[in-house]
């Protein structure tokens, strides 16, 4: 008795594993919406931090999951909605927070710019190794930090200094435990679902 292994389809260039799913526009705002409502619950996964108006949560882990798996112009819809709503009062942002008069806001707008940027790595294949894949969360967590940090420090009259002590290095070793989480979970998917870019 031979057992022979499945073959690995090979998928045509720039694809992501929403695209996996059978095409529709169904689909597309299912996703949309979908992604959306991850990124508020991940965000209701808060730990405070002491001196820090803003809590570890699990919003940043969420956005640049949903980024990755959507691709860059899903993965903007779907953070665009989820700003948009908790702008308007549903209270899913972290700490069920709502508004944008919050000093922590700067990050969701940096979740915004990050999903975008992680979507088009993706497309080019930057979910497929660990490597790659790590590189592709360390960008995303800078460019969430590059907006996120410069807010909080307007917000709040910070310094620039403070505000990196305050909303920068408390968040560096859960940064990189979500970092490794999707270093295994990403390209598992792909082994998983036996298919390469």
């Amino acid at each position: 008795m031979s057992t022979a292994a499945a073959p690995v389809r090979t998928l045509r260039a720039g694809t992501v594993l929403a695209d996996l799913l059978p095409s529709s526009r169904v689909r597309d705002v299912a996703l949309v919406v979908g992604g959306a409502a991850l990124t508020g619950l991940a965000a209701q996964l808060t730990v405070p931090v002491p001196g820090s108006p803003v809590p570890v949560s699990g919003q940043t882990f969420a956005a640049l999951l949903v980024g990755t798996a959507l691709g860059a112009r899903r993965g903007f819809l779907s953070l665009a909605l989820y700003a948009v709503v908790g702008m308007a009062g549903v209270p899913w942002f972290a700490e069920a927070s709502s508004g944008y008069a919050m000093p922590s806001f700067g990050y969701i707008l940096g979740m915004l710019l990050a999903a975008t940027v992680v979507g088009a790595l993706a497309r080019r294949g930057a979910d497929r190794s660990v490597l790659r894949t790590a590189g592709t969360m360390v960008l995303g967590s800078a460019i969430i930090y590059a907006v996120g940090v410069p807010y909080l420090a307007l917000a709040t009259g910070m310094s620039l200094g403070q505000a990196v002590a305050a909303g920068l290095t408390p968040f560096l070793i859960g940064d990189a435990l979500k970092a490794a989480l999707a270093m295994g979970a990403l390209p598992a998917a792909w082994k998983l679902l036996g298919r390469k870019g």
